[in-house]
């Protein structure tokens, strides 16, 4: 197949914050998972995992969201900061998990995690059984510098200055566990939470620190989703509008119809159902993002210019990922395997989100540990990282880059190609998505590159991954490419059912 890649021709910067990372209260992601505890005989640095933590620290997730998920709309903050031995120990029933909660992992211990490895956290509020209040003290208690009972609270917990949270959702899937509303419903209470949260700006000239993000539809549901996002808006044009900078897709790319078809077990009938079904984000994107620029166009102008007029949203993805029918039976909750195929739908998503970069400003995988799309799995004290680990390393080039258009010259259905332009290097994402045959493809450029590295990530067999016995099955391997001229035509070969990143260095 031969790709024209031209790094003159770029449609956005990539954010980072699409290479976001989500951790919630489900099965191990968090407890027994991330957090062990002081007291723990797993080695641990302040109850977090201490090899998880490394991870992470490697990885630099510049996102990190949290507590939930349908998780955050019981969970009340305040059981979750003060001494660990006065908490009080509640239930969490969330999709299954039926295990007592501790509290022990709660704001400071989340904070100063992101302060950890270096990424931005992003709080969603309980809009369905909290309060407008109980919302004001959090922010209060995470970004007031000093002078209020929340920051006297903070800094009796250890932590004095301000944790600066930016990004605040304002519920989760309120369609569904989140209150089974309509998008007025929901529409309303929105209102009453934005119109609340505090701005921490120092005064009127400066503009708020904080980005409320407002729910947005189920993504997998292709008549409700337009409806949704439809209606929301149109309840948010009546009369003035609360402050909104974000807008929440989801989408599971799901795989439960089929119950011989497992996270380690397919044929493929259900390799190629996968990869469909991981293809279809892209035209969700691009129908959501074009509902949204339409609805804004319809926003009223205001009468009095003491008033705004809602001009921009953007398009963000809170929860993205494989989800497994053999998930909902397993125990921890929502723990599955994670193959080759997974790592490839990962890859592809990610590549559909990077082209979108001009459409689509934060993602995240869910989740980090244990759960569903894992990077990371833990199995008493061992922890193993995944095959999508991998991606997520190998991809990390991509932040900050500029996307670049490539235009498709020959018919190879199983070849995906994606590529970025930053200080002089052209990143080339090759994903070869046949489960049996390898790929040859041939990069065309306008002038001379230098192939500069290549690392590739496949297996033997695309059911592989890895376990406590066999940690490293699969893993990314550096691939000579120094016999490969330079020149304005570069080809590669792609082992079958494979992830791999082509570096071109500009001569």
């Amino acid at each position: 197949m031969s790709i024209h890649i031209d790094p003159r021709l770029t449609t956005g910067t990539i954010s980072p914050y699409l290479h976001g990372q989500f951790i919630e209260f489900l099965g191990e992601c968090i407890d027994q998972g991330l957090w062990v505890g002081t007291d723990s005989t797993i080695p641990n640095t302040d109850g977090i995992r201490t090899d998880a933590l490394k991870a992470l620290k490697a990885l630099k997730p510049p996102l990190l969201r949290w507590p939930g998920g349908c998780y955050a709309d019981t969970y009340h903050w305040r059981q979750g900061v003060g001494p660990r031995n006065q908490r009080p120990v509640g239930y969490n029933e969330n999709f299954g998990t039926y295990q007592p909660d501790g509290h022990g992992f709660g704001t400071d211990e989340f904070l100063r995690l992101c302060q950890a490895v270096g990424a931005e956290p992003w709080i969603n509020v309980n809009m369905l059984s909290g309060s407008v209040a109980e919302m004001r003290d959090w922010m209060e208690y995470c970004n007031r510098p000093s002078g209020t009972a929340m920051s006297a609270m903070r800094a009796s917990n250890g932590h004095p200055s301000p944790y600066g949270v930016k990004f605040w959702g304002l519920g989760n899937e309120p369609w569904a566990g989140g209150g089974t509303m309509t998008p007025s419903m929901y529409a309303d209470r929105y209102r009453m939470f934005a119109s609340a949260m505090p701005t921490f700006a120092e005064n009127g000239d400066q503009p708020p620190m904080i980005r409320p993000i407002a729910c947005g539809p189920d993504g997998n549901k292709p008549m409700e989703r337009v409806r949704w996002t439809r209606d929301f808006f149109q309840a948010l044009a009546q009369y003035r509008q609360p402050p909104i900078a974000a807008y929440d897709l989801h989408f599971y790319n799901w795989n439960i119809d089929h119950t011989d078809d497992t996270s380690t077990q397919f044929d493929q009938d259900g390799w190629d159902r996968v990869i469909r079904g991981a293809l279809e984000l892209g035209e969700v994107i691009d129908q959501q993002w074009n509902l949204i620029q339409a609805c804004l166009a319809t926003m009223p102008h205001p009468e009095s210019t003491m008033d705004s007029r809602l001009t921009r949203v953007d398009l963000v993805m809170g929860e993205w990922g494989n989800w497994h029918g053999d998930a909902f039976t397993a125990r921890p909750a929502l723990r599955q395997q994670v193959t080759m195929r997974d790592a490839l739908t990962s890859a592809l998503t990610l590549d559909i989100l990077q082209s979108r970069c001009d459409k689509v400003s934060m993602a995240c995988n869910a989740q980090t540990l244990n759960v569903l799309n894992s990077l990371i799995l833990t199995e008493d004290d061992a922890t193993i990282l995944t095959p999508n680990y991998d991606v997520f390393m190998m991809y990390r080039c991509h932040q900050g880059a500029r996307a670049i258009q490539s235009l498709p010259e020959a018919d190879n259905p199983s070849l995906h190609v994606f590529a970025s332009v930053k200080d002089g290097h052209i990143m080339a994402d090759l994903v070869n998505a046949d489960m049996a045959s390898a790929a040859e493809a041939t990069l065309t450029l306008p002038e001379p590159v230098r192939p500069a590295g290549m690392q590739s990530l496949s297996a033997q067999d695309p059911h592989a991954c890895n376990t406590r016995s066999d940690p490293d099955q699969v893993r990314a391997r550096q691939v000579d490419v120094s016999d490969i001229p330079e020149g304005r035509e570069i080809t590669v070969r792609l082992d079958p059912a494979s992830v791999n990143v082509l570096d071109l260095a500009m001569v």
